[in-house]
């Protein structure tokens, strides 16, 4: 039996390097602190950039599709970097899980596939950010030939123009997925802790399922498996996003102390903030190598993956947790301010816990694949 390689290769590295360093030019700390005060003026003008500039809108589709052809893998090095970062780009929703339900059915959704691929459209699945595949139900119905419900809490909606819409069918025989144009559904943001990634309430009623609003992108007998295979997957690689967040925190913490001096020695030379550094970097090292390996099995369609999901997010949100909580503790008073950057990633890591699923939910769910009772 063969394992997969964790390590990073060439080509995640050379991207690596390339989306820190449009994100170190285009998404500085003081932008992304602007949009707790509601203003989003970073959002639009940066995801062109990775989406279109870099091509990541379609890193995950092939390229007979439009795409870039690369696999999970390199969308969790992307992941990193916008963790490290705190990028309010809806990269996540829009460019993994949408895109992941739309490839479940190849030929079906090809010309949106391809649109989200180029950057000209951006879409979101319509569930709760907090949904996973363990806990998947839709909140949209179907009465005849119009579509109506109420979704709330949906992270990337106010980015997407498409949303996805999960729909059960009469009689339990399957779940449709319908692409809705947003302008057709009513989405009101809602204040959230993590307003980097902002979620909004979708309430949407009597849309016509005529093509024109909403047109069937996934049909019943396989909407279901597409939805759950996406939940996973998105699990799986925001794994990754937390260990970029707990990597930057550290990172930041480390640089902090020393070079901080009290009483005329550097702070960071004290034995005790020493250990509680050492048990960080430790945390965040097992946590990188969860996240690759969910990556990596997702990336081969590996049978392990739906266990690899589930270990990574168990474990990585709350990892990322604690660094952040030790990065906002260990940097004083300063780490304190609304001016500092370390309130962003304990933001972003609190929110981060609860979606696609909390580690509880996980670990539940691991009971379940692995026959533990």
């Amino acid at each position: 039996m063969s394992h997969p390689d964790l390590l990073y290769t060439d080509v995640e590295d050379a991207l690596r390097s390339s989306v820190r360093d449009l994100l170190a030019a285009r998404c500085p700390s003081d932008a992304v602190t602007a949009l707790y005060d509601g203003d989003r003026s970073l959002v639009a003008p940066l995801w062109k950039s990775l989406a279109v500039d870099l091509g990541l809108g379609g890193l995950l589709v092939a390229e007979d599709r439009g795409g870039a052809g690369a696999s999970a893998r390199e969308a969790a090095v992307v992941l990193e970097e916008l963790g490290r970062a705190c990028a309010p780009v809806p990269f996540l929703t829009s460019s993994v899980v949408a895109t992941a339900v739309l490839d479940a059915v190849p030929g079906d959704g090809g010309e949106l596939v391809a649109a989200l691929a180029a950057g000209d459209r951006t879409a979101a699945l319509a569930l709760p950010l907090a949904t996973g595949s363990m806990s998947f139900r839709s909140a949209a119905t179907r009465e005849g030939e119009v579509l109506s419900g109420l979704v709330r809490s949906v992270a990337g909606a106010l980015e997407a123009d498409v949303l996805l819409m999960p729909v059960p069918t009469g009689g339990g025989s399957g779940v449709e997925v319908w692409a809705v144009d947003a302008e057709a559904v009513q989405v009101t943001p809602v204040v959230s802790l993590d307003m980097t990634r902002q979620v909004a309430d979708l309430s949407f009623h009597d849309v016509p399922l005529d093509g024109t609003a909403a047109r069937l992108v996934v049909p019943a007998s396989e909407g279901e498996s597409a939805v759950r295979s996406a939940l996973t997957l998105g699990a799986g690689l925001l794994a990754s996003e937390q260990v970029g967040i707990a990597q930057w925190c550290l990172d930041a913490t480390v640089g902090y102390l020393l070079g901080r001096r009290q009483f005329g020695r550097v702070v960071g030379g004290l034995q005790a903030l020493k250990h509680r550094l050492a048990d960080v970097y430790v945390l965040v090292e097992q946590a990188r190598a969860a996240a690759r390996y969910a990556a990596a099995t997702a990336a081969t369609g590996d049978a392990d993956a739906e266990v690899a999901a589930s270990v990574a997010q168990a474990y990585c949100a709350d990892v990322a947790v604690r660094a952040a909580e030790e990065c906002v503790q260990l940097h004083g008073g300063i780490g304190m301010t609304w001016e500092h950057p370390a309130h962003l990633y304990l933001k972003r890591a609190k929110a981060d816990q609860v979606a696609f699923g909390t580690p509880g939910a996980h670990r539940a769910r691991l009971g379940e694949l692995v026959d533990l009772a």
